[in-house]
């Protein structure tokens, strides 16, 4: 706590004079322009990845990135999803995976979560990419399976995320887009899938970036596992 008292000292008397204005400009509404799900690790900071102010993103964080399906749970994710698309209007949802994902490297070793039952059972979301990856590359290295079992991951929650009524609502009007990331720790780089080809590609800044599409529309390419 020594560490984290000291910050929000050093917040309050160093950094926080610099955006003065801007907090008060926003201390009476939020208008966030995209909704930012990725998972709760340490080492993922969205506002310093995206570089982005404080009021620009809405964020939900929790074990693996996961966005259970509409109806199977109610609780902080829909209810973080519902209000930021029906209510704060944002035009873009990314849902961020990252390389070394321990829910990832859980659900390559379900044996190893015996004595978390909380997290095996929110990880049931998960299920579908975790096959996937053990039935059609199970060849593959360790390193492997689980990078592609973090992407696949991806995929399987924007496609979760299309079965919330706020989310198709704002497709089918066209006022919303998903995208999916990958974000590489080690290196800082973020690769987005694109759904015409199925693979994650490296993100562009003279671009708007792929978009997210429903499996099974015209040229739609899927995942090495699907």
């Amino acid at each position: 706590m020594k560490k984290i008292l000291a910050g929000v000292a050093r917040f309050q008397k160093e950094v926080f004079p610099q955006y003065r204005d801007h907090f008060a400009k926003i201390a009476g509404r939020q208008e966030p322009f995209a909704l930012f799900i990725t998972c709760a690790d340490s080492r993922i900071l969205p506002n310093l990845l995206t570089q982005t102010e404080p009021g620009d993103l809405f964020i939900c964080r929790d074990v693996g990135n996961i966005v259970p399906p509409f109806g199977s749970v109610y609780g902080g994710v829909s209810a973080t999803i519902e209000y930021s698309v029906a209510v704060l209007r944002v035009r873009d949802i990314i849902v961020c995976g990252h390389s070394d994902c321990g829910a990832m490297r859980g659900l390559l070793d379900p044996e190893s979560l015996k004595a978390l039952p909380g997290v095996l059972e929110w990880l049931r979301y998960s299920e579908d990419p975790r096959r996937a990856v053990m039935e059609h590359a199970s060849h593959l290295s360790y390193a492997d399976k689980l990078q592609l079992l973090i992407e696949e991951n991806v995929v399987t929650q924007l496609e979760h995320l299309r079965t919330h009524p706020a989310v198709a609502n704002g497709l089918a009007a066209g006022t919303l887009n998903l995208h999916g990331w990958v974000y590489e720790i080690e290196t800082g780089h973020v690769r987005a899938y694109e759904s015409e080809t199925g693979k994650f590609v490296p993100v562009n800044e003279d671009e708007a970036g792929p978009v997210y599409r429903e499996s099974g529309e015209e040229g739609d390419v899927e995942l090495l596992c699907r």
